[in-house]
């Protein structure tokens, strides 16, 4: 595989039986605002245009079975993707099963990979501001039986492009201070968000130190990144990971 062509393979230890990449906007299909390899069914682009995407996705990463697909809504829940049988709502999956591909869709939102230092385990999750207050990671955490845990840091808006109100980093310290260190003042009642941080913070408090990426700007980097913040109308990137 080319992990310099059209995605990213995370650079993490884990075991090599476990498998996982986030696919770049090159290599697909699409046109206009989507091109070019969006796999998103809810943004408005061409429906064939993104059923070949996910058929290219599929083969360029040599895919043992379609990918489990959520309908993400912001939430902390988490599926077992084996015993998923539609599109569920849902903002996170993990399996223990070797085959079940557990995916995110991503355009600003930080996604992160999941597998245990035993490789048995492993889960995608997507993590706007909204699921991180909400506690997705703990959920998916917890499900998946909180053990000795890697953890990657996919492609998301960088800390100089993320702008939110005061409410916002308000919700986050009445959770804990430790979240002060996640934001920057920026004038007007606006702060500086940065998502890694946020992340970073979370899974400390869950035991987990063990994080590896988190270096990404989906924002600034327009050529390999679909950015809603940046530019509305836009496609996805898919974050997935399985095992054999």
């Amino acid at each position: 595989m080319n992990s310099n062509k059209h995605w990213l393979e995370p650079d993490w230890p884990a075991p090599g039986h476990v498998h996982a990449a986030t696919t770049l906007r090159t290599g697909g299909v699409s046109s206009g605002g989507f091109a070019s390899l969006n796999p998103a069914t809810h943004v408005g682009d061409n429906v064939e245009a993104v059923r070949q995407n996910r058929q290219i996705i599929k083969a360029m990463l040599g895919l043992p079975a379609e990918p489990v697909w959520l309908e993400q809504i912001h939430s902390n829940k988490a599926i077992d993707a084996a015993k998923s049988q539609s599109l569920e709502q849902a903002d996170a999956s993990y399996a223990d099963k070797p085959g079940v591909v557990c995916a995110v869709l991503t355009a600003d939102c930080l996604p992160l990979l999941v597998c245990n230092t035993g490789g048995n385990r492993i889960a995608a999750i997507h993590a706007g501001w909204r699921g991180l207050l909400s506690g997705v990671i703990g959920n998916t955490v917890a499900a998946m039986g909180n053990q000795d845990l890697l953890v990657w840091l996919g492609p998301a808006i960088g800390p100089a492009c993320f702008e939110v109100g005061a409410e916002v980093r308000e919700a986050f310290i009445e959770k804990s201070a430790e979240f002060a260190t996640a934001f920057k003042e920026c004038g007007n009642g606006k702060w500086l968000a940065d998502i890694y941080q946020l992340a970073r913070v979370d899974l400390a408090s869950l035991g987990i130190d063990r994080i590896y990426g988190g270096h990404f700007c989906t924002v600034t980097d327009h050529d390999r990144f679909y950015s809603y913040r940046r530019d509305k109308e836009t496609g996805r990137m898919a974050t997935l990971i399985w095992r054999d």
